[in-house]
């Protein structure tokens, strides 16, 4: 959106501002929707004055973001024409509707928009496009709006396009297992219909009933599954787009390969919507396996963690379908909140054989996940049995509890999923989406924990199977003083020891400004040229500067 390419630190990379080059552009930010999941643009576009500033509540060193003026206000005819387009029930304006859409799932970021438009397939999102190119209105493409970075509102009064009526399930190929769907399919739905034909969705996240699938591909969702299934970069075969000037990219592809030039999809995946809206999508999905189980375990400490994932890969690695981590503040938290239904229902479902709680001492739990077929079933039951009694006798493992059925199995992945909102009900929350070395991933847990001091508790979970930290410093309420500790701590330390700052989240409002921790000059100016030359070869972008035709999209799933 505009609030993010307005990063002035950003802006000696380009050589074209160094020119200074003028530009102007039309805006789209799409809002993806993993409840932990939402998008950003790091291309900076100078569309707005800015100035640095301290930011109350979201980071240390904010940038403050002014309505760029070229850009239209929204008028009667306008209004009239969208209505002609896509009927009454197509176009809100709503008082209690729109406050909905333009406050993000934390509540940090808040747009002011006067118009969501609910277009019902492809053409629509290109006829809306294409006329919001030629009145230079800038609009932000919205999904289930569970994003963390403040990437799914708008900055300002921008358009909102929702693409929730976009949710059909178009094919189904039980023989390949290529699912076509629209975008605005409801990741829960395509979960539940796929089990239904005896499939399972590479992808799940703790967002799923209400995350979009277009949203997750154009932002590259990892979730609980990614240790098994990878990324969304192996399991999606093609999508269809549509550019800024309306312009309809066919690239919904169902093969497994396809040599035939360049592969264009990839360059959509993940771009935050930086190249344009995702619309459908087809993917691969693997066959459901007949059982699946859950251990629940307790470490010692984080070293245990580390070897113990290296055991299960060993010995499990065929029907291990995640490891997660949850460090003990995550374990007091998660059972001492009513957010699960009932009071200490999380204590319930964590005691051992011998109605021993271990939640209560300092521990690491770790959830794995088992699937494996019938027909095999006693056969990896025994080695699965086999490794978790070796890792009790090694003393990898303290304590834990196999799941006896399907319901204690869904509660251990209750307190899991569970954790975000238990973290915003405790009260105010400052959330961090890294990627680390194994091996270094908990020192900054710790190191934290001193850099904090007693003003707050540092909460880490996260996807220890792929190296993602999920860093949460909850507090009684919002503070300068706390934010000032953080950052830009965290984003050195994670540069220090060569991480990412954003693991799955995107950058958003949030981390516009910080992709340089992350990512190198040379390779910053490269995203920024290919995004020039991406929109300097759209016809029609009549919205445009004479001189420099560019037409950027941000979306955040």
């Amino acid at each position: 959106m505009e609030k993010w390419r307005a990063a002035d630190r950003l802006l000696k990379f380009s050589s074209r501002f160094a020119s200074g080059t003028k530009l102007t552009c039309t805006i789209i930010n799409y809002d993806h929707t993993h409840p932990l999941v939402s998008e950003c643009c790091f291309f900076p576009i100078p569309f707005y004055c800015c100035k640095s500033k301290q930011g109350k509540y979201f980071y240390s060193v904010a940038t403050t973001v002014h309505r760029n003026p070229l850009f239209s206000i929204i008028s009667p005819d306008d209004i009239s024409y969208f209505k002609t387009l896509l009927g009454e029930r197509g176009v809100v304006q709503d008082a209690l509707a729109l406050d909905a859409a333009n406050t993000d799932w934390m509540g940090k970021y808040r747009g002011s928009s006067k118009l969501l438009l609910q277009p019902k397939n492809t053409e629509e999102v290109s006829q809306i496009l294409k006329y919001c190119n030629s009145r230079c209105l800038a609009v932000v493409p919205q999904g289930g709006n569970t994003g963390l970075v403040g990437g799914s509102v708008p900055v300002f009064d921008e358009v909102i396009i929702n693409v929730g009526l976009m949710r059909n399930i178009l094919s189904f190929d039980k023989v390949s297992g290529v699912l076509v769907c629209e975008a605005g399919c409801i990741l829960e739905n395509l979960i539940s219909f796929l089990d239904d034909e005896g499939f399972i969705m590479p992808l799940d996240l703790g967002a799923k009933g209400s995350c979009q699938i277009g949203g997750n591909v154009s932002t590259n969702a990892g979730g609980l599954r990614l240790l098994r299934y990878g990324s969304l970069h192996g399991s999606v075969l093609g999508l269809e787009a549509v550019l800024a000037n309306g312009t309809v990219l066919d690239m919904l592809g169902t093969l497994r390969k396809d040599n035939t030039g360049y592969d264009l999809k990839h360059l959509f995946i993940g771009s935050e919507g930086s190249l344009g809206i995702v619309t459908k999508v087809s993917i691969l999905t693997p066959p459901k396996l007949s059982s699946v189980n859950i251990a629940f375990l307790a470490c010692e400490d984080y070293t245990s963690c580390q070897k113990l994932l290296l055991e299960a890969k060993k010995k499990l690695g065929g029907i291990l379908s995640a490891f997660e981590f949850l460090d003990s503040d995550a374990m007091s938290l998660v059972s001492s909140t009513t957010f699960l239904g009932t009071e200490n229902h999380g204590q319930e479902v964590i005691k051992d054989k011998h109605g021993q709680d271990f939640t209560s001492i300092d521990l690491r739990a770790l959830p794995l996940e088992f699937w494996y077929s019938y027909a095999s079933g006693s056969i990896f039951m025994e080695n699965l049995e086999a490794f978790l009694l070796h890792s009790v006798e090694s003393g990898l493992v303290a304590n834990g509890v196999l799941a006896q059925d399907i319901n204690q199995a869904s509660s251990f992945w209750h307190i899991r999923e569970g954790l975000p909102e238990a973290l915003m009900k405790a009260g105010a929350v400052y959330k961090y989406d890294l990627s680390l070395p194994l091996e270094k991933m908990y020192d900054l847990v710790e190191e934290m924990r001193v850099q904090i001091g007693p003003a707050a508790k540092v909460v880490a979970y996260g996807h220890l199977g792929d190296g993602n930290l999920h860093l949460n410093i909850s507090a009684p309420a919002y503070d300068d003083n706390i934010l000032a500790k953080i950052e830009p701590f965290v984003y050195e330390w994670t540069s220090k020891n060569r991480g990412s700052i954003s693991a799955e989240h995107g950058l958003g409002l949030m981390k516009a400004a910080k992709i340089h921790y992350s990512k190198s000059p040379e390779t910053v100016r490269l995203m920024i040229d290919f995004d020039y030359c991406v929109f300097e070869l759209l016809p029609d972008t009549s919205c445009l500067d004479d001189n420099h035709s560019i037409i950027c999209l941000c979306l955040s799933a």
